[in-house]
């Protein structure tokens, strides 16, 4: 057997509002790689724009029953796609889609909304153009704009503000009622950053219907606290000594940290955890998830705290192969500047006691 090489299909467009280009200068090369492949898509459900795909690309996905994949549309109107991609013609987004759904291939979209350029009577075009793609396209998840302090000679996007994010909210009631499968399943769906920005509650587990997009930011608040409530019994009702620890999250999850995990964690006898909010100093304030602070921002920001035994944050600072954080350090090397351990956990609380609270 010979194996065809797996060169990785780079992205076609340079979109206005990429977060690669807004990555800061001296990161290593594998940063500033924009992808657009579809295998990629369907091995670890990446979203591509299909603009660098063409009949044979299709009838490959076809052949090979490559599904789910996962669409970055953003807006339809051909003229519109244009100014956002920077790609120059008609892609013919809506035909592709339509040949992939009529033989049997499962889509989830994306739309990332800029303010003031796909969003309003924009998106609901979009939305239009999308629905009658139902059931075989079965999402539609909605993110707002991610703005780096890096933005030197790109196009000018205002970001997306609480003020915002509590106008959106208001508008996708309607959206959800108007657009929606043909059975009644939720056709659109919002992004947790949306809640969070906007100071609500995440919608309850049912909302999302078992859809699978959480890695895309829609419904892992949900799915964490979910498996943090499953988790209960299973915590001690005591640890056997006077022990300290610190979780360490970005500014986007604090209240949900604050609110809801830590009085559980700190009803532990013998137990006291602190939180400490991590400020993205390396991307800009602007980005508020955990999952990009860097090793500096926790080594400046948390090196004279009273920190405890260890510190634990989210997995997702690293690569995917666990050693380095964006600013290329290792856990190691962040711990010799902090003066504590700093651990990284997946989306599970229980995982801190069962492999000992020093990691």
């Amino acid at each position: 057997v010979e194996l065809e090489d797996f060169a990785v299909r780079r992205c076609a467009n340079d979109c206005i509002f990429c977060f690669v280009d807004q990555n800061p200068p001296g990161l290593r090369e594998s940063l500033y790689f924009r992808d657009g492949d579809y295998r990629l898509s369907f091995l670890y459900g990446n979203y591509i724009t299909m603009t660098n795909m063409g009949r044979r690309d299709l009838e490959r996905i076809v052949e090979q029953r490559l599904s789910p994949l996962y669409i970055s549309v953003h807006a339809t109107e051909p003229e519109l796609r244009c100014e956002l991609f920077l790609y120059g013609k008609d892609d013919s987004l809506l035909d592709k889609m339509r040949h992939l759904v009529d033989n049997g291939i499962v889509l989830h979209g994306q739309v990332v909304l800029c303010p003031g350029l796909n969003d309003g009577p924009h998106l609901r075009r979009t939305l239009d153009d999308l629905l009658p793609l139902s059931p075989g396209l079965r999402s539609v998840a909605v993110v707002p704009v991610g703005i780096t302090a890096h933005r030197e000679g790109l196009a000018a996007i205002p970001p997306v503000t609480p003020e915002l994010a509590r106008s959106f909210l208001e508008e996708y009631a309607e959206l959800e009622q108007a657009y929606h499968h043909t059975d009644g399943g939720r056709f659109v769906l919002l992004s947790d950053e949306w809640y969070l920005l906007a100071g609500r509650e995440v919608p309850i587990a049912s909302h999302y219907e078992g859809l699978a997009i959480e890695e895309n930011g829609v419904g892992q608040v949900r799915a964490f606290l979910a498996r943090f409530q499953a988790e209960q019994e299973r915590l001690p009702e005591a640890v056997d000594q006077q022990t300290h620890f610190t979780i360490a999250t970005g500014v986007l999850a604090e209240g949900v940290f604050r609110e809801q995990v830590l009085p559980r964690l700190n009803a532990i006898g013998n137990l006291t955890v602190d939180l400490q909010v991590v400020r993205n100093t390396f991307f800009g304030e602007s980005v508020t998830v955990a999952g990009l602070l860097v090793g500096r921002d926790f080594i400046t920001q948390l090196s004279n705290k009273n920190l405890g035994s260890a510190v634990w944050t989210t997995s997702r600072i690293l690569n995917s192969s666990g050693e380095l954080t964006l600013d290329d350090m290792t856990l190691s090397q962040i711990d010799r500047r902090l003066g504590a351990p700093l651990n990284v956990a997946g989306d599970s609380m229980l995982e801190i006691f069962q492999r000992g609270i020093l990691g």
